[in-house]
């Protein structure tokens, strides 16, 4: 028997407990909302995988509660609209803002099941897909993206995604895999060079990515190179990442073979500081993502606070900004977030003050500030270094393990406790 949440939104009470019973029926688990409100309130607590909405309700109409998901980026999962009265007019705009289809009632059993069963069928598929077009927003830069992307899709050659340190690389690099094709990353940097047959039969047919070249040894560098001349005979697509320019990269070493390799395929992600109009879309879905994946409450930013977000730099590009979306949604002390509270956590940067940017850092920041944007940097480095094995972490950077989740707890740094192996020195880890 199936299991899937349906949210049911109309008002009318006959047509929801009718349409509920035929679902529950055949599997389905349903959820029913009379208004508007209560819909925006179960789609919070029960994310559900569709919502089958009436345009015509009263405190407020399908259409209108339809934009305002599209809006706070809350539109991540498919919604089918219901009517007895609206036109095709109708039924066009809410495809345009994002609605997957159209029931008019009373609507056939047959139609009814047919729609929600392929509505399903395409989340789970924008589920696995990973990046949408639109996932990162809808400015000028973003577009000009999504349009080097869709070219470069096209081809079979590696890829060297190019940007500043923080910016979305694997979710760029998502964009290049198909459904059920393999995504593989090596677990640690080393197999890169000690098991590259291995890798590349593991993504045969697939995606080998392998994260921020300029991060790694020239003997990493080299055994990419490697991996690259045997892509072809496995199928293999290979995407790279770099957090400093190409031209940096071939001034430290003129003769590196993997820049010449990748050189032909570049795609240039923009800073977060040319995005401006995508911040308060980028924020709602930063929210919305926290409250579903880790449980963080909900929280509303007020027009000021999302101006002064609008106005920073962002050295730190779209990783600083969700760090720092996290730490003011975990520290409200009210269902909104205020100026003061933005202030504060930018260290009162105002957008005419001078930024010194040297080594990737913004010297004019508050000591405090720096100090954690180096530390979040360092242990970044250090577990993607040691493929999110936290035993070979604690010992690299020398500290305890409980005293390293606590310091990364503490600067909203994302990491996996996962059962280690007890070889080479490594221990079990275990949940403190």
């Amino acid at each position: 028997m199936r299991s899937s949440d349906i949210l049911i939104v109309d008002d009318e009470i006959g047509i929801r407990d009718l349409l509920s019973d035929i679902l529950q029926d055949e599997g389905y688990t349903v959820a029913q909302a009379e208004n508007a409100e209560e819909a925006r309130q179960l789609r919070n607590q029960t994310r559900p995988a569709m919502v089958l909405l009436d345009i015509w309700m009263p405190d407020c109409d399908g259409i209108t509660l339809l934009k305002e998901w599209a809006k706070n980026g809350q539109l991540n999962m498919p919604v089918v609209m219901m009517s007895g009265h609206a036109s095709i007019d109708t039924a066009v705009e809410a495809t345009k803002i994002g609605a997957l289809d159209f029931l008019e009632k009373p609507i056939a059993l047959k139609k009814l099941l047919g729609t929600v069963d392929r509505a399903l069928k395409y989340g789970e598929m924008q589920a696995a897909s990973g990046l949408s077009l639109d996932k990162l927003g809808n400015s000028p830069a973003i577009q000009t993206l999504n349009q080097r992307l869709e070219q470069v899709v096209k081809q079979s050659t590696p890829v060297l995604l190019v940007g500043e340190p923080g910016s979305p690389f694997e979710l760029v690099a998502r964009y290049f895999h198909k459904n059920n094709t393999p995504w593989v990353e090596p677990s640690k940097t080393e197999h890169i060079v000690d098991s590259p047959m291995e890798l590349l039969q593991k993504a045969s047919n697939g995606i080998l990515y392998l994260g921020d070249i300029a991060q790694y040894s020239r003997n990493l560098q080299q055994g990419i190179a490697f991996l690259l001349s045997k892509t072809d005979r496995h199928n293999v697509r290979l995407i790279c990442s770099s957090s400093r320019s190409p031209e940096e990269l071939r001034t430290a070493a003129p003769d590196n073979k993997l820049l010449l390799a990748l050189e032909n395929c570049e795609v240039h992600i923009p800073p977060l500081r040319e995005q401006t109009d995508d911040i308060m879309f980028l924020v709602n879905q930063i929210i919305t993502e926290l409250s579903e994946t880790q449980k963080i409450p909900l929280v509303k930013f007020s027009t000021a606070a999302l101006n002064i977000l609008r106005q920073y730099e962002w050295p730190g590009n779209f990783d600083q900004l969700r760090n720092i979306v996290k730490n003011l949604a975990l520290t409200a002390e009210s269902d909104e977030v205020g100026e003061s509270e933005v202030s504060a956590i930018l260290g009162q940067l105002t957008p005419n003050q001078p930024q010194e940017m040297i080594g990737g850092f913004n010297f004019n920041l508050p000591l405090r500030e720096l100090r954690e944007e180096l530390e979040r940097r360092y242990f970044e480095y250090h577990i993607a270094q040691e493929g999110q094995n936290m035993s070979r972490v604690a010992q690299k950077v020398g500290l305890e393990r409980t005293h390293l989740y606590r310091k990364l707890k503490q600067l909203g740094i994302n990491f996996s406790r996962r059962q280690s192996t007890n070889r080479a020195g490594d221990e079990d880890e275990q949940d403190i």
